[in-house]
């Protein structure tokens, strides 16, 4: 059992000792409720004032039990609190706590259930796009590890409404579920499209026939991890210089490029301008590799001419700081 847990249980342990103290003295003594808690009180704390009233025999009996009793519960209550502020378990509880504030604090933040290697990709890439998120993770060790890096972490069941609550679902835009088996990873999407209607599930395959079950389920989009392996592994053999090219376009030495996606308000300057007009490459260093109009599809490599508008969607590619920059011309402020 936790240290919380146990200290809870110990103050309930001394609260229940003074009460039966109290009315004990109160029904054998006749004496009134401060009296009696006043006798309850020197007598457990063995401070040695003196009764406010001569014991008779049932009193001295009863004063004797509640000596007994009451000497190994202090002990025992004073040995476990002093722990549990030596130890830093009530710095792990005042951790704890500011995590807990922290995560029902988000909005439009990302959900993962599951802390493998998967899932830490994911919160790779979440972090390095100051990403909102929080992680959903059963084993108490792991929980315990990623808490000490100050990761946003719920201890639990990811399947369980409950969880997906503590972790704010209603107001999350989307979730990730990377569980160890198929089974598991659909009842997370069926439970969490039922929460939130709205929400961007992604979630990971493991057998072949899983993507179909997981998009009825209500997954937006399947992941196969060993199909997208396999893939690659195919295309560096076959086309080994594409692959390359890939590479070296988003993993250029210490200077990592990202792909972006960057949407129009009413009222940015970019509005009703042509790609030629706004300048995106001299402004801000990033190409433009697809735009994506309001209820149209996407046109890669879009030419000079290209108009934007409001609700216009770009795809870019270039460093982070670039795309922030972009975001803010994208935006009324911009």
């Amino acid at each position: 059992m936790k240290e919380g847990p146990k200290i809870t249980i110990i103050l309930y342990m001394l609260a229940l000792l003074m009460a039966a103290g109290t009315t004990g003295y109160v029904v054998l003594l006749d004496v009134s409720f401060l009296d009696a808690l006043y006798m309850t009180i020197i007598t457990i704390s063995t401070v040695g004032f003196r009764e406010v009233q001569d014991l008779n025999v049932p009193g001295k009996i009863f004063t004797i039990a509640l000596i007994i009793s009451g000497l190994g519960t202090v002990a025992y209550a004073f040995t476990r609190i002093v722990s549990f502020l030596a130890e830093g378990e009530f710095k792990k509880a005042m951790r704890n706590r500011n995590i807990a504030r922290r995560i029902a604090a988000m909005k439009d933040h990302f959900i993962v259930c599951g802390a493998s290697q998967t899932s830490m990709s994911v919160i790779d890439q979440f972090t390095r796009n100051q990403a909102d998120f929080v992680l959903i993770e059963q084993n108490e060790d792991r929980c315990e590890e990623l808490m000490n890096q100050g990761m946003p972490v719920i201890r639990g069941d990811a399947t369980q409404e409950e969880v997906l609550k503590q972790a704010n679902i209603e107001q999350s835009k989307g979730l990730v579920t990377c569980l160890n088996t198929d089974s598991d990873n659909v009842f997370v999407v069926l439970t969490a499209r039922e929460m939130n209607p709205k929400l961007h599930i992604v979630a990971r395959a493991i057998d072949k026939h899983a993507p179909q079950k997981l998009r009825k389920a209500g997954a937006d989009t399947t992941i196969s991890p060993n199909e997208l392996g396999g893939t690659r592994m195919a295309f560096l053999m076959l086309r080994p210089h594409v692959v390359s090219f890939l590479d070296a376009i988003t993993h250029m030495g210490e200077d990592t490029l990202d792909l972006g996606e960057v949407t129009l308000e009413e009222g940015s300057p970019l509005v009703n301008q042509t790609l030629s007009q706004v300048k995106i490459p001299e402004k801000t260093g990033l190409i433009v590799i697809a735009v994506r109009h309001p209820d149209d599809k996407l046109r890669f490599n879009p030419s000079s001419t290209e108009k934007l508008r409001r609700g216009t969607s770009m795809i870019v590619l270039g460093k982070q700081e670039e795309i922030s920059s972009l975001k803010k011309m994208a935006h009324l402020d911009g």
